[in-house]
């Protein structure tokens, strides 16, 4: 509801009988602006407080232009409340941001200019169909006449809402609303996209086009991605925030984040089943019996204290002592296991 109700007071709707062309309504024009080449998004100390809440505790980072960061954390951890300051539909308690350059509180109209944003549940005009909607939209982001038919075109066609777009956006399903809301945050080519469960409510087929999308677009905007969908993050950020409690926690790259898992570097063999008590004890004595578990009758998964790499070894000694293999595989690390131990409750400072 907090989302409806800006998306309401940022937009002034258009009566039910005029098409969005003929709304007489006259948006400010698009701005002239110089991008700066370093960091898009700067944010400094943001805070949110409800009342004796603290949902936002001095949350601090900066992103540059090239980057898909995936913006995760448990549900009521202060993700949405930080994307909706950032994007500045909620002003904060404390601290700022800055987009381009340009402060989101005395400088909001450049900063929203260059932000594209799909909030949590998509709040769109129910009875308008997707057609009128983002025509509307269009005019409201300076688009007017050819130029925005054009470009709504070119971004339906994107997100695959040709059959839907004279159908009563109330009518639609989940997927095809969480197209339109994608459509509409795309419609003005924006250098920000803030993007909060973009895939929420597709079928695979659909989630592949919209990853599709978003890799397409990775190269000269900054795209901010919030997800509980963590092959999401592994296909698609090419770096990681996770905040908890309103805290950022941590802030690296898939790589690193995955490199934390005590997964990574993991080996799992595939055995005979006939070789698997043999193999598992000869492997017990070198790395220990905790850091060798049998995952079925004859598959063994081995693991060290400090991560190493150890897939040379065991190969070596296979291949000497003659196990009956099947197959070797490494670990890379479990996204899942390390944002669980980074986000439960007393696995922080």
């Amino acid at each position: 509801m907090d989302a409806e109700r800006s998306v309401a007071n940022a937009l002034v709707r258009p009566p039910p009988d005029l098409e969005p062309h003929d709304f007489p309504f006259h948006p400010q024009p698009l701005l002239e602006q110089t991008l700066p080449m370093g960091a898009m998004i700067e944010i400094e100390n943001l805070q949110k407080r409800f009342g004796a809440i603290t949902a936002v505790d001095g949350v601090s980072f900066q992103v540059e232009r090239g980057t898909v960061l995936g913006f995760l954390g448990p549900n009521g951890a202060g993700k949405s409340t930080t994307m909706k300051m950032l994007t500045g539909f909620l002003p904060p308690s404390g601290g700022t941001a800055r987009i381009g350059g340009h402060d989101i509180q005395t400088d909001g109209l450049a900063a929203k200019q260059l932000i594209g944003y799909l909030p949590e549940g998509a709040p769109l005009y129910p009875d308008m169909t997707p057609e009128a909607f983002l025509l509307f939209i269009a005019e409201v982001r300076g688009l007017s006449g050819a130029a925005a038919r054009a470009r709504v075109a070119e971004v339906t066609e994107k997100v695959s809402l040709q059959q839907v777009m004279r159908q009563p956006i109330e009518t639609l399903s989940k997927g095809f609303k969480r197209r339109v809301g994608l459509a509409q945050a795309i419609l003005h080519d924006p250098q920000v996209l803030v993007l909060d469960e973009p895939t929420d409510g597709l079928d695979p087929n659909q989630k592949k086009e919209v990853r599709a999308l978003i890799r397409s677009m990775q190269k000269d905007k900054v795209i901010i991605l919030s997800t509980h969908i963590l092959e999401e993050v592994e296909a698609l950020c090419s770096r990681v925030i996770i905040i908890a409690d309103g805290r950022l926690v941590v802030d690296c790259t898939p790589t690193a984040l995955a490199a934390k898992s005590r997964w990574h570097n993991a080996v799992r063999l595939e055995l005979q089943q006939d070789e698997t008590d043999r193999v598992k004890s000869a492997l017990a004595d070198s790395y220990g019996a905790s850091h060798v578990e049998k995952l079925g009758p004859a598959s063994l998964l081995v693991t060290t204290k400090d991560r190493r790499a150890i897939l040379p070894e065991i190969s070596q000694r296979a291949q000497k002592e003659q196990w009956k293999l099947e197959g070797l595989h490494v670990e890379h690390g479990r996204l899942d296991e390390v944002f669980h131990d980074l986000t439960r409750a007393g696995s922080r400072n």
